[in-house]
């Protein structure tokens, strides 16, 4: 991540819009039950709001120094902080009430590895679990802010972010085994927010 990503992240202004635009916005009318798990929460803005959402929190960060960081800084808040790879968790089948991903997807190298995560996501959720988030719109300023670190959008207009996240593995793809009972996605002229709920079955 380079220097001006990095402020941006860590900036109160972020940390603001996150709080009182953002974070309500994607996660409108989602439950998101009692064991949460955050995949790539980086320096921990959108931990720090989830932790009053839900009864357990866990976030899953791939970076070790962020992870270590991460878990220091929560070590009494109760949030399970675990280093490791979205694309192989480290959790056993049907772990979690929801899995959140909140603008972390297009900091995966290849859309093959976004593809994997997406398939690690509903394989630890459980029946009737739910898989939500939001990520940034592909355009000149995201790559701009991006410049020197990975960036690989999910799409490029709020349609195809949306179905690009959650139709291949959530809404039919060779790795679910269960049909959607509903699927969501609102879009700004930034961003877009996805959502789908599984079936109770699977």
């Amino acid at each position: 991540m380079n220097w001006f990503h990095q402020q941006v992240c860590l900036s109160g202004r972020w940390r603001c819009r996150l709080e009182r635009e953002l974070l309500p916005w994607a996660l409108k009318g989602v439950e998101l039950g009692d064991d949460v798990l955050e995949l790539g929460p980086g320096p921990g803005a959108t931990t720090d709001l989830l932790r009053g959402r839900t009864q357990r929190l866990t976030a899953l960060e791939v970076d070790a120094t962020a992870a270590a960081a991460l878990e220091k800084r929560l070590n009494n808040f109760g949030v399970r902080v675990v280093h490791g790879d979205g694309a192989a968790m480290p959790f056993p089948d049907g772990s979690f009430s929801s899995v959140v991903a909140l603008t972390m997807l297009h900091h995966i190298p290849t859309t093959a590895l976004q593809d994997r995560l997406l398939a690690e996501a509903r394989r630890v959720l459980r029946p009737g679990a739910v898989f939500a988030g939001f990520d940034g719109v592909g355009s000149l300023l995201f790559r701009l802010i991006h410049f020197g670190d990975v960036y690989t959008p999910v799409g490029f207009g709020p349609a195809s972010v949306a179905l690009a996240v959650c139709c291949a593995y959530l809404l039919g793809g060779d790795a679910c085994n269960a049909e959607p009972d509903a699927f969501s996605g609102r879009a700004d002229c930034a961003s877009v927010s996805f959502w789908a709920s599984l079936a109770a079955r699977h």
